[in-house]
């Protein structure tokens, strides 16, 4: 997922070390014990660093004979920059476009008449109109429990917690030590 992939991408790059580190090999290839020597640091510590910027795809290494060259990929920084500034528009986390009566059809066939779920929707565009629907309860800038936010699924469909997950999936919610808040809709997708 796109999303998850950014967020790994600027938790890496997040670190003052790991900073240090890729403006040093912008305009070179260097040895772990030279990044060291240009940073103060023991060889273990630049390792560990770039371990966590290898994970992200941001530094590749080269061998020459024992020694291990890093080289920064230009290409990865550029694309996590690109997808930075085209974050919340087409393509990458708006909810498809529908129009009201195509939508409302959607609701008609997944909801009974008292507002519960039948089904949860496999088709992509259907599941999305069903998330959307189920969020109306919630507000924004409210931060529920996972068993608040559990109460309320509950109300909808038995397997509430497949729907907990689904609001995580497609973002329109954010989870984090057991808490639940609500996304802005330009987020959603």
């Amino acid at each position: 997922m796109q999303f998850n992939r950014m967020i790994a991408f600027y938790k890496a790059i997040g670190d003052p070390t790991r900073l240090r580190i890729v403006a040093l090999l912008r305009d070179q290839k260097l040895h772990g014990q030279a990044i060291a020597g240009k940073l103060g640091l023991k060889p273990p510590t630049i390792t560990h660093h770039i371990d966590k910027l290898r994970e992200v795809g941001l530094v590749k290494e080269s061998r020459v004979k024992n020694t291990i060259y890093f080289s920064l990929e230009k290409k990865v920084l550029e694309s996590q920059a690109s997808a930075l500034l085209s974050f919340g528009k087409a393509g990458l986390s708006k909810l498809p476009e529908i129009s009201e009566e195509e939508r409302m059809k959607i609701l008609a066939h997944f909801f009974y008449a008292d507002g519960k779920l039948k089904t949860i929707p496999a088709q992509r565009k259907k599941r999305m109109v069903v998330m959307a629907q189920l969020v109306k309860g919630l507000n924004f800038g409210t931060i529920y429990s996972e068993k608040e936010v559990s109460d309320y699924l509950e109300n909808f469909y038995a397997d509430y917690a497949t729907l907990r997950r689904e609001l995580i999936v497609y973002q329109f919610m954010y989870r984090k030590n057991g808490n639940y808040e609500m996304n802005p809709p330009e987020l959603w997708g």
